[in-house]
């Protein structure tokens, strides 16, 4: 049974500059993390957009495994693309507009079952039901 409210720690350090590289860690794995080109920094490293495009693909992901584990669905693969796009708001602050996900589903027999999973994840993804970036998907099943 899932245990209800849980924690997930991470941190961060960082020197000035915003050429400067920086590493966070989570689960003790150490991720490198820049500003990217589009906002002046040296890229080379994941940002901040980045990480929340992968949160967002992710979440998708680790959710309908669990919803397909509990329907007893099986596949061979899911497979995803996913694009953010950073634009203003009415009041001109950037912020996180727009996400597009494709998600390839391979390797199923029951493909209408594996279509109404994937929807049902498309609402039910605690990360995407959490943001107010407008999102839409696309879904083949294969």
């Amino acid at each position: 049974m899932i245990q209800y409210p849980m924690s997930f720690p991470v941190s961060a350090s960082s020197s000035s500059g915003i050429q400067k590289r920086w590493t966070s860690e989570a689960q003790l794995q150490k991720l490198t993390l820049a500003i990217p080109p589009e906002f002046e920094g040296p890229g080379e490293g994941l940002s901040p957009e980045d990480l929340y495009a992968l949160a967002l693909q992710n979440c998708f992901i680790a959710t309908f495994k669990v919803f397909a584990e509990k329907s007893r669905l099986s596949f061979e693969a899911i497979n995803t693309e996913a694009v953010l796009q950073v634009d203003r708001d009415e009041n001109g602050k950037p912020w996180m507009a727009r996400f597009h996900l494709k998600v390839k589903l391979l390797g199923v027999e029951q493909k209408e079952s594996a279509q109404r999973l994937l929807e049902k994840t498309s609402q039910g993804c605690m990360i995407l039901n959490s943001v107010k970036t407008a999102k839409t998907f696309e879904f083949q099943v294969g």
